[in-house]
């Protein structure tokens, strides 16, 4: 709870950070998850029960953490079952801190903070940083990240309800509102917590500002003054960004870890047009950002199907934007058609990718039944509307 001296951090937490608590959370650095109930009994021959508990909890959430933070960071800060879920990812929020330090921002306040990835990432940017969150654990939590890395000087933690704090002395607001409720994602951006229409609000009174929300967002819930950018990383699309002070009305997909960046031109949806040699499978982020057409441009190719974003092109062209695949068949969909052809070319290894097609990636395995030294790709979709499978290889490969 709260009261006018702070937060009071959950007891089992704050044993955490006691020596005994630290030199438990080393112990279990490597444990094995497998073993914990052997583990948890030789340590609660020296340690408290609930201390054991708490330290093997939090050893269970760095492990999981890592994918996230990578090991040096995850096994040096402190996670929330929710907290972990919610983070972003380390390299999106170095990204975002990023821009915000490249827009001249000193001082962000950063609402509904969560564990802190974010406002680690901003402190390590050389932002300053009000970090907001209204769980009395999760702040403290906060603290002790900051504290483990270096960072309180440059993060402020106050918890409170993000509605009724005055940001009008900060350069810039970020908002991450929660997307998660008792039964899973929130898909309806004014059932986030807060609503996007108050996150829009409270950046429309900032300088500068940043929402995330999840990449499934309707474009049309994007508000006229603000940019949409769309941020994949290692292929995965991982949220979408709400910038207002940017470029009021862009669209722009953003791939990490390269970095490359696409930004709309407004163009018309390509032309269809008939399977070439080469097939781009186009980034997730192009396409939540519906950047395809830039994409095709870029390539000189066109869709394969007016509601399929897969391009075509008869020559291969590098682009950061898309996979590239070389096509040696191009068939009407018929199982048995490709059973005879994937064991005719000897075929143990196949990737099965689909866009458009009703047929499961994973079925459709069991029943080739593969076997052989050679391997190819089969893609399953719609060319000009009908079903259809072709079969090629990564290009270049």
């Amino acid at each position: 709870m709260c009261d006018e001296n702070g937060c009071v951090p959950a007891p089992n937490f704050t044993a955490l950070l006691t020596d005994e608590g630290q030199q438990l959370l080393d112990e279990l650095r490597h444990y094995d998850p497998s073993q914990e109930l052997a583990t948890a009994t030789r340590l609660r021959r020296e340690h408290p029960a609930e201390l054991v508990s708490a330290a093997l909890g939090q050893a269970r959430l760095r492990q999981r953490a890592v994918a996230k933070f990578g090991t040096e960071d995850a096994y040096r800060m402190y996670f929330t079952p929710h907290g972990v879920e919610q983070a972003t990812r380390a390299s999106v929020a170095a990204y975002r801190a990023r821009r915000f330090a490249a827009h001249g921002v000193r001082r962000v306040a950063d609402l509904c903070c969560g564990i802190g990835g974010d406002a680690i990432a901003l402190a390590r940017a050389g932002v300053s940083v009000l970090a907001v969150d209204r769980d009395p654990l999760t702040c403290e939590v906060v603290r002790a990240n900051a504290a483990a890395l270096g960072l309180s000087e440059l993060v402020e933690v106050r918890c409170a309800d993000v509605t009724e704090v005055d940001t009008s002395g900060y350069d810039a607001v970020f908002v991450d509102p929660a997307r998660r409720g008792g039964r899973g994602r929130i898909f309806d951006p004014e059932a986030y917590s807060p609503p996007l229409s108050w996150a829009v609000g409270a950046a429309r009174k900032a300088p500068f500002a940043a929402l995330k929300i999840a990449p499934g967002v309707p474009h049309e819930a994007v508000p006229e003054e603000a940019e949409a950018e769309w941020i994949s990383d290692g292929g995965d699309v991982k949220e979408a960004v709400l910038w207002f002070g940017t470029e009021p009305g862009a669209r722009r997909a953003t791939l990490l870890p390269g970095g490359a960046s696409l930004t709309g031109r407004g163009l018309p949806d390509p032309a269809v047009r008939p399977v070439g040699r080469y097939l781009y499978e186009p980034d997730g982020a192009v396409i939540r950002a519906h950047l395809v057409a830039e994409v095709a441009e870029e390539l000189g190719g066109g869709l394969v199907d007016e509601t399929i974003a897969y391009v075509t092109a008869d020559e291969l062209r590098a682009t950061p934007y898309a996979a590239a695949y070389e096509i040696t068949d191009v068939l009407p969909f018929n199982l048995k058609k490709l059973k005879a052809v994937v064991r005719e070319r000897g075929i143990g290894v196949a990737v099965i990718k689909k866009r458009g097609s009703a047929v499961e990636p994973e079925e459709l395995r069991k029943k080739l039944k593969l076997g052989g030294p050679n391997s190819c790709v089969i893609v399953l979709t719609r060319v000009a509307g009908a079903p259809a499978m072709l079969l090629g290889q990564p290009a270049g490969a």
